[in-house]
């Protein structure tokens, strides 16, 4: 073996040069120096003594780096104010935490293992024997990565960006200025307003924004979107076996196992013996008969020495104190505390023990007193504020054992939280407790003659020990008296503790370690113990090694943190010597970057005394106490050993030397033999306790007097742990007694050694393999440790979606680092791990440094920091998902089959007994005699005939925001004004028949006499909504184009607002030269025509219809006169609309069934609407609902956007409405005009929230029209039984259907409430004369009532077409004049370009018909086609709605096949990026789809129409042209 040694034999580093090394480290650490300077430095000073010495992991993390050199990624934008919040926590005091117990507080360094050792071959390949029995192979080296090590710095994003820009011809001069990164200033100071631009059609007036087809776009979004599609080309991971998918039910991949991967083949273990527990029969029968042994030999001899933060000797505790002051607070316990008469406290009782970690002394009194009084002490942390992280399920823990009694100090007392009334406040989940301070003045001496009756022997409970489980539930683990004696018994054989040793504790002394050697096992030999607390450590980091050498210590029990932080402050290391320590315990010796500290804490402390053999790491766990621990060779110890395994071995479960990867694996060092008279072995971690194989990594299971002996109170979970039974393969058990389950994953080596390779606590499976968290935090701190993370503060947690584990890191960075930095570091730990775990992580959050939730000692609680990412109230500062890399069990994506032809669809529905899914209202024949509806065939002549009939029938009143009637009309005032704006235009305007008119105004009864004049004349009119005043630059485009592309001869308007279209702001927004001729109508004289004009056929254009789609497509449809009169006829009809009628309408009048509504209708049916302008809802909510109650109307119509002001607006009002007499009883019918799916959950809020003002539950119905037929449903029509009783019909019906099959376009209904379900409600009655079927969107096939698809419609009033400039006839061909391809081929339809279904319902109409309900799921333009999928917007909107509180609205689009979710923040700007992960996980779940982008904005950025529905096409066009002005965004790579 010697030729193994000599590259590594490299003579100890001569003191001045581990000096200059020290120096250079500190300079490093407190800043004075730049990494570089100091490699370059470093690498000087060890050019000659180490040729070959380096930390492996972090050379293995820096050469996985060096691979992925050319990756770009999309650096997330961010608004500038959101940097700026990121630096306010500069000022944060340095880690304010109370301690730091968890090594997530401690910047791991990597694994100092030679590189040789994994290419030298040997019997054991992935053992090595460590030369001469020392505990590290590398005589020389130090935490910092080797010379060299880092790669260059990636190239930062921008020069990333610009590369890229260049490669794609995309010109950035063009674009706007950047306002996502935050690093140009802002051109303009005012935010553009995207939400109001409506109408402008897409590729309209700006530079071509061509969207649709995927082109890129010039604006620096479009090049980051580019990047991240370069990111998501190379696929990750080969692909997985795919099968059949059904049609119905979309199956998630299942991981099929790798048929390469590594299997054990090793023999079955056998169970370990450790050697015999020797008791000496001088030994003492208990613990606390050792204590008063002590206390009467050896009064004086000293047993605890408790130091403060300048690291001087407060108090020295000798065992006659501990002894007197124990029996003080026995007696006090049992005899002085009672309540109404009767002892508060007997013997078996629980009690809390809260002592601060700076006060071991009242500790261990309190502990030893409540033992003597027979009570069961449950040390827990001190709870620093009413809400401490975890804090709830300590309480619980105290709930749970019955505790009444809390013990505590003085000091302590006094800064616990109060109460007002200055008792000590109850914490969250805590049981109501008494507080007892056991200061000596508040304790009672006993009398001369009592003494305890303390039986300390035995199976009873001596204490409970707390531990914290991975889901974040506390338990409490319950230590037998017999336990106790035996655990002290085996750590003095173990550790060959003898009488008067001295030994320096660092540990927490309430708990583990800490607690068995400094409490127990101490007073056991009449040891003496020094406590350094944890604030000192902070302080002065070297505080424990000057004490070991100034006390000549022979013990000391340390955490590899210890070590580290020791090497760091190495200025005042010259004049310590370590020679007297026989033992080095390090507690946490399981832990994966134990051996690195070990190692390199020998290094520098070799030249001063330090023996290799002192350093003994130990194994434990909260069940099993002690499970093992290396001995010295003095006590029999075997020379120590290493381990280098293969990662990817290790993720299988099984141990193999990493033999072509020289960079993934891990090494570990062994924790030496089993403890005496303790059998083990290793189970296999899930199912039944079989015996693992000599090369399997399991669950390593004790067999001893000395583990715990229960989950307090829980006896399900304490068989499963503590009376496990191990099994041989063949179903044998391996020993009559039962085995503890120690939590610890590991196997058993050569030598008997037992090796920990992590916790089971700590691991994720993902997919078939397992990781353990700490591996993952180790790799991302090698990455670049002192620079980046914030005292080392990582966490690494699992979360599940879409079931499977899914890695999340969350780290603290440090206050200087900038936004550059930060995102580089990201990229760069993503790639590490990728390459040295084989592993996607899912999610990379950076918090501000000092912000994650503390464990009690300072380090991360991280079931609490879990809780809060689940949660969204993490608020971390930056964010990279990657869930394209992680999730790779998504379904299969659909393959669109062939279609099968529509004439075989026809047969195959009919074999399956499924009817063709068309429906039609009533027959309009049998209605009404033909007369009539010749005489109504022009509404011009209607309007003439009620002049001269009913001339003084009110028809219009309009209210204003006070509810004041601003103006009526009654037939014969409304005719005479039509005459005099026909006779303007004759005359002023000097139109000709057959010309377009377009109204620009305000909504009221200017505009229904300028409509009337318009036919009076026999011109086209074109009612467009004026423009805002405050908005002129984007509402102005859209009134000027309608105008153009109407090819309006004139403009009709008020006063207002024709001045308004000629002023100077107009233009500066549109070429103000080019309107045609302005009239304006407030004062033209009194004139009447000399005839009115009567259209030579029915078919003669009346007017025209222009809106904007929610697609934003401006589209205007013709509307002949036969058409128009055929419309208000059916809504007579189906709403049973007379002369002595009032309805009220809230809409806005410029197009489709709102201007019908509120234009037409009246004047045919002759019944009075009250008009209530949507736009004065904004200064009075309650204008609507106060007209309705007022005027007794029993229909009423509105739209989305005002139900939904009503429901926020009045929600807390509805007491006071009621006061001033508003009452909804009346209302039969309270219709909602879209052109969408029916909003259900609104509509059902609004009808509940209302209820309490009389509004009856089945008024609220929806109505469904489009640009081809304004009108197709509309609800209320009585149905069935209730036609006689003259209510408004039953419920419009509600299905569920499931989600999934609608991806499909199939319908499927299933029970409310079933997953993945859909609640759809009917979109009304179909209207009188209106026909409609469900027909195939490509084949044009009619389908069956199982089928989605587009709802095709026949009726008289359907439009006659579009009106285009350019005349499209192709389109007009294909929307207005549509045939079936099969079937009955003869009737045409009209497509609405919307895709629903029909379904016959069990109810009955007035004819006794069954009712056949229409569902209309959503626009056909507005669908996504995703992974062969069509998936609807709403949808996906309505769970990023559920996902976070704070989300006030949420639209989604797509953009090169990438799913972009824009979501507006209702909360404070540093909360924005907690939506991220939240917003990918719910469309991951939900819909198995992965979010490309999230875009993150202020309230009011998505625009909405008129109608309430989002504009997502202009949003696209606003996002990719960079006008959105987002507060973060951020690409899911």
């Amino acid at each position: 073996m010697a030729d193994r040694g000599c590259p590594l034999e490299a003579a100890p580093l001569p003191a001045e040069v581990l000096e200059s090394l020290a120096e250079l480290e500190l300079e490093l650490s407190e800043g004075d120096i730049t990494q570089k300077g100091y490699e370059k430095k470093r690498a000087k000073l060890l050019a000659r003594y180490i040729p070959l010495i380096q930390d492996v992991h972090t050379e293995a993390v820096q050469a996985a780096l060096a691979k992925y050199k050319e990756r770009k990624v999309p650096m997330p934008s961010k608004r500038r104010s959101v940097l700026v919040h990121s630096s306010v926590e500069t000022c944060t005091p340095p880690d304010t935490s109370s301690a730091s117990e968890d090594e997530g507080s401690l910047r791991r360094p990597g694994r100092l293992t030679s590189t040789l050792l994994q290419s030298h071959s040997s019997i054991e390949p992935w053992l090595d024997r460590v030369i001469q029995g020392s505990s590290t192979s590398s005589s020389a080296s130090s935490t910092s990565s080797h010379p060299g090590g880092r790669p260059a710095a990636a190239p930062s994003a921008t020069t990333a960006l610009a590369g890229l820009t260049a490669h794609a011809h995309i010109d950035l001069h063009s674009a706007p200025p950047d306002v996502t990164t935050g690093l140009v200033e802002h051109a303009h100071c005012e935010r553009p307003q995207v939400a109001c631009v409506r109408g402008i059609p897409r590729g309209h007036g700006r530079n071509v924004l061509e969207t649709a087809d995927g082109v890129p776009v010039n604006s620096r979004v479009s090049s980051k979107i580019q990047q991240l599609l370069n990111t998501l080309k190379r696929p990750k991971r080969p692909p997985l076996k795919e099968f059949f998918v059904d049609d119905f039910e979309e199956l998630l991949e299942v991981q099929q196992p790798d048929p390469n991967q590594p299997k054990p083949e090793g023999d079955q273990m056998a169970v370990l013996k450790g050697e015999p527990l020797s008791v000496g029969t001088s030994g003492p029968p208990s613990l606390l008969a050792a204590l008063q042994l002590w206390a009467t030999t050896q009064p004086k001899a000293p047993c605890l020495t408790a130091l403060d933060t300048a690291g001087k000797a407060t108090c020295t505790l000798t065992y006659g104190k501990l002894w007197s002051r124990s029996l003080k607070l026995a007696y006090t316990l049992l005899n002085k505390l009672t309540s109404k008469n009767e002892p508060l406290l007997k013997p078996g009782d629980r009690v809390a023990l809260v002592f601060p970690n700076s006060d071991p002394v009242m500790f261990m009194v309190a502990f030893y007193g409540c033992l003597l009084a027979e009570l069961v002490p449950v040390p827990i942390e001190v709870p620093l504020t009413r809400k401490d992280a975890g804090s709830q399920q300590v309480g619980f823990l105290l709930g749970s054992c019955g505790v009444t009694l809390a013990l505590t100090t003085d000091a302590c007392q006094k800064g616990l939280p109060k109460a007002p009334t200055g008792e000590v406040a109850t914490f969250k989940g805590w049981p109501p407790l008494s507080w007892l301070v056991i200061d000596g003045k508040h304790l009672t001496k006993p009398p001369k003659d009592w003494y305890p009756l303390a039986q300390d022997t035995g199976s009873g409970t001596a204490y409970i020990e707390y531990k914290t489980s991975k889901e974040g539930s506390t338990v409490g683990v319950t230590v037998s008296h017999s336990s106790l004696l035996a655990q002290c018994q085996a750590l003095t054989q173990a550790c060959g503790y003898m009488e008067a040793e001295t030994l320096t504790n660092v540990l927490d002394f309430k708990r583990d370690a800490g607690l068995w050697h400094g409490v127990l096992t101490s007073v056991m030999n009449r040891m003496h113990v020094i406590s350094i607390p944890y604030a000192l450590m902070k302080v002065n980091p070297l505080s424990w090694i000057q004490k070991v050498c100034s006390y000549k210590a022979r013990a000391a029990l340390v955490k590899s943190r210890d070590m580290h932080w020791s090497l760091l402050a190495q200025r005042g290391q010259r004049d310590v010597c370590l020679s007297s320590l026989r033992m080095l315990i390090v507690a946490d010796g399981a832990n994966p970057w134990s051996i690195s500290s070990c190692d390199a804490f020998l290094n520098v402390f070799q030249s001063r005394g330090l023996r290799p053999e002192v350093i003994c790491p130990c194994a434990s766990s909260p069940e099993a106490l002690t499970v093992a621990i290396r001995r010295p060779p003095d006590l029999g110890g075997p020379p120590p050993r290493k381990a280098v395994l293969s990662m990817n071995g290790l993720s299988y479960g099984v141990i193999r030397v990493d033999t072509e990867e020289k960079l993934s694996v891990l090494t570990v060092q062994d924790v030496g033999q089993v403890m005496p008279g303790a059998s083990a072995c290793v189970v296999k971690v899930d199912g039944a306790p079989y015996l693992c194989k000599t090369d399997e990594i399991g669950e390593i299971c004790v067999n001893s007097v000395a583990t715990g002996t229960a989950y307090y109170g829980l006896l399900g979970i304490t068989k499963n742990v503590f009376e496990t039974v191990p099994v041989t393969a063949d179903g044998v058990p391996v020993s009559d007694r039962p085995f503890t389950r120690t939590g610890l994953l590991g196997f058993i080596g050569p030598d008997n050694l037992v090796f920990v390779v992590g916790k089971l606590d700590g691991l994720m499976v993902v997919g078939v393999r397992r990781h353990n968290a700490d591996d993952i935090v180790a790799t991302a701190l090698a990455v670049e440790p002192m620079k980046f993370v914030y005292r080392g503060r990582i966490a690494v947690f699992s979360v599940t979606v879409l079931h499977d584990e899914r890695i999340v890191l969350v780290a603290e960075q440090r206050p200087d680092a900038s936004e550059e930095d930060s995102f580089q570091w990201m990229s760069r730990v993503l790639q590490a791990i990728d390459s040295i775990h084989q592993v996607g992580v899912y999610c990379l959050a950076l918090v501000p440094a000092n912000t994650l939730p503390k464990a009690p000692l300072g380090g991360i609680h991280i079931s609490e920091t879990k809780q809060r990412f689940l949660e969204g109230t993490l608020h971390p500062c930056n964010v990279l998902m990657c869930p394209h890399t992680c999730v790779t069990n998504l379904p299969k994506p659909r393959q669109k089959q062939p279609e099968v032809g529509p004439a075989s669809m026809i047969v195959g529905n009919l074999v399956a007994g499924k009817r063709i899914a068309q429906a039609s209202g009533r027959e309009l024949a049998h209605l009404e005699d033909s007369d009539q509806a010749r005489k109504f065939l022009f509404l011009a002549d209607v309007l003439q005939w009620r002049a001269h009939t009913t001339p003084d029938h009110p028809l219009f009143l309009l209210l204003n925001a006070k509810g004041t009637v601003t103006s009526t009309a009654t037939c014969i005032q409304l005719h005479k004004r039509a005459e005099r704006v026909a006779a303007a235009l004759m005359e002023k305007g000097r139109l000709d028949a057959g010309d377009h008119v377009a109204l620009v105004y305000p909504p009221g009864v200017d505009l229904i006499a300028a409509f009337y004049g318009c036919l009076y004349c026999g011109c086209v009119p074109v009612t467009v909504r004026p423009p805002h005043p405050q908005n002129l630059g984007t509402t102005l485009p859209t009134v000027k184009m309608i105008v153009e592309v109407s090819k309006s001869a004139c403009v009709l308007s008020t006063q207002a607002i024709t001045r308004l279209l000629k002023s100077k702001e107009a233009a500066a927004a549109v070429d103000v030269r080019t309107w045609p001729t302005i009239l304006d109508t407030d004062d033209i004289p009194k004139k009447k025509v000399a005839s009115i004009f009567r259209p030579p056929s029915p078919d003669v254009l009346a007017y025209l219809d222009f809106s904007v789609s929610t697609t934003g497509i401006l589209a205007g449809v013709k509307m002949s006169h036969a058409a128009t009169s055929a419309l208000c006829r059916s809504i007579k009809l189906q709403c049973e609309l007379y002369p002595s009628r009032q309805i009220a309408i809230c809409l806005d009048p410029y197009c489709g069934l709102g201007f019908a509504l509120w234009c037409l209708c009246s004047v045919y049916s002759g019944h009075q609407s009250v008009l209530v302008p949507p736009l004065e809802l904004e200064s009075n909510v309650s204008l609507w609902l106060s007209a309705v109650s007022q005027y007794k109307a029993r229909v009423t119509f509105c739209s989305y956007s005002v139900m939904e002001m009503c429901t926020k607006g009045l929600g807390a009002q509805t007491g006071a409405l009621r006061m001033k007499g508003v009452n909804l009883s009346c209302v039969r019918t309270c219709m909602v005009v879209a052109e969408e799916r029916p909003r259900i959950s609104l509509t059902q809020s609004f009808s509940k929230l209302f209820k309490d003002l009389g509004l009856p539950a089945r008024a609220v119905s929806t109505t469904f029209g489009c640009r081809v037929n304004v009108a197709i449903c509309l609800q209320p029509n009585r149905l069935g039984k209730l036609a006689e009783q003259g209510t408004a019909g039953p419920d419009p019906t509600t299905v569920y259907v499931d989600m999934r099959a609608l991806r499909h376009d199939r319908v499927r209904l299933v029970e409310r409430g079933s997953p993945h379900s859909l609640p759809l409600m009917e979109s009304g009655k179909i209207l009188p004369g209106v026909k409609v079927i469900i027909a195939h969107t490509e084949t044009k096939g009619p389908l069956g009532d199982s089928h989605l698809g587009e709802i095709w419609v026949s009726s008289p009033h359907n439009a006659t077409g579009y009106y285009t400039v350019y005349g499209e006839e192709t389109l007009h061909a294909d929307h207005f004049s549509a045939r079936l391809s099969f079937g009955d081929t003869q009737t045409i339809w009209a497509r609405t370009g919307y895709l629903g279904f029909l379904r016959r319902t069990e109810l009955t109409d007035a004819s006794g018909e069954r009712h056949d309900a229409l569902y209309v799921v959503g626009s056909l333009d507005e669908t996504l086609e995703l992974r062969g999928m069509r998936y609807h917007p709403i949808d996906i909107e309505t769970s990023v709605i559920r996902a976070h509180r704070s989300i006030a609205e949420c639209a989604v689009f797509t953009w090169t096949n990438l799913l972009v979710v824009v979501v507006e923040l209702d909360g404070l700007e540093q909360d924005a990026l907690d939506l991220v992960a939240l917003v990918t996980n719910v469309v991951l779940e939900e819909h198995y789809l992965v979010v490309g982008v999230v875009v993150i904005v202020d309230p009011g950025v998505i625009p909405i129409n008129s109608r309430g529905e989002k504009q997502r096409m202009h949003l696209r066009d606003g996002f990719l042209a960079d006008q959105l002005d987002p507060i973060y965004v951020a690409y899911n790579m």
